[in-house]
């Protein structure tokens, strides 16, 4: 409702006496009473307008790569849509000001009573009276909070899904190198490094993630154990880890054949792969130890993996960056 006020008359004992109620219906207090329809005609119009903007944007959106597109159709929805909220208010709901009769102090129960009856009352009238523009407001609102959710739900990328929990290392994958070439158990001398994928994902994304590096700690015929449960995952003197820190995924690309020990060059952890320790970190902020590819060598003389890493790869879900 508008600002209440009373006006005086003059003579009256005690100074005042308000005048009656004014009407919501009169038309002195509407400035297009003479042609409502008209007014309503046009507030449905824009209002249409706007939703048909807010949805050419999002479809726009959601197809890509028309940004001057977007903002036209964009622009077009939020002025029409305004411009039409604008008129409604403006042309079709009751215009001020208002005089109510009303006592100096509090009300009377039944004053209160008789109003919140009368606030009903005329709320229901003007959604009744306007349903069809009501319809197209609640249409159009909804449509506008979809689409405004659009550039952050397209933006967030791809679901994630269970890439955090797998690689592409399975049972039977071989060991290549960078060029796809398959890793023989003499390729390497001890105390070399490589950097291996599983054979047949060595796209830039996959490499990424299933990066591993591949030391030789002893010579042929040395089965190197890292725990009591991984008695076989080191053949002929073969280790595998992942190659991304648990710190902040940077590659752990540097082995210290002396001491037996790999580097991330990023922060300086460091993870001692001697006997009977697998790849457990005791330096720097690395959190936890590198997960470890279980290996053996085929019936050719090649390198393979017994399964999947046992664990996910990499700094802790909640660490992690994606691209």
């Amino acid at each position: 409702m508008s600002d209440v006020t009373t006006e005086e008359h003059a003579g009256q004992p005690g100074g005042t006496e308000p005048l009656p109620l004014a009407s919501f219906d009169d038309p002195h207090l509407q400035p297009l009473a003479r042609h409502p329809k008209r007014a309503e005609a046009v507030t449905g119009i824009f209002l249409l307008i706007g939703l048909l903007g807010f949805a050419a944007y999002g479809a726009t959106y959601w197809v890509g790569g028309q940004p001057q597109v977007e903002g036209i159709a964009l622009g077009v929805g939020l002025f029409a849509f305004g411009f039409g909220l604008s008129a409604w208010g403006k042309y079709l709901l009751p215009q001020g000001p208002f005089v109510e009769k009303r006592h100096a102090l509090r009300s009377t129960d039944g004053e209160r009573a008789a109003m919140a009856a009368a606030v009903v009352e005329r709320g229901g009238m003007v959604v009744k009276r306007r349903s069809f523009l009501g319809g197209v407001l609640g249409l159009g609102g909804a449509v506008m909070g979809v689409v405004l959710a659009f550039p952050l739900l397209r933006s967030l990328g791809p679901v994630p899904a269970k890439t955090f929990e797998v690689t592409n290392w399975k049972k039977g994958s071989r060991l290549v190198d960078n060029l796809g070439r398959p890793v023989h158990a003499a390729d390497l001398e001890v105390g070399g490094a490589l950097t291996v994928f599983p054979e047949g994902y060595t796209s830039e994304q996959d490499m990424a993630v299933d990066q591993t590096i591949l030391i030789r700690v002893a010579g042929p015929d040395t089965n190197v154990v890292t725990e009591a449960s991984r008695a076989t995952w080191g053949p002929d003197g073969y280790l595998a880890f992942s190659k991304v820190c648990t710190h902040a995924g940077c590659p752990v690309g540097l082995y210290q054949h002396q001491t037996q020990q790999l580097l991330c060059p990023c922060h300086q952890s460091l993870f001692d792969v001697g006997q009977g320790r697998p790849a457990t970190n005791v330096f720097g902020p690395a959190p936890r130890p590198l997960p470890q590819l279980p290996l053996y060598v085929d019936e050719e003389g090649y390198l393979r993996s017994q399964a999947g890493y046992d664990q996910p790869i990499g700094p802790g879900f909640w660490e992690r960056t994606t691209t």
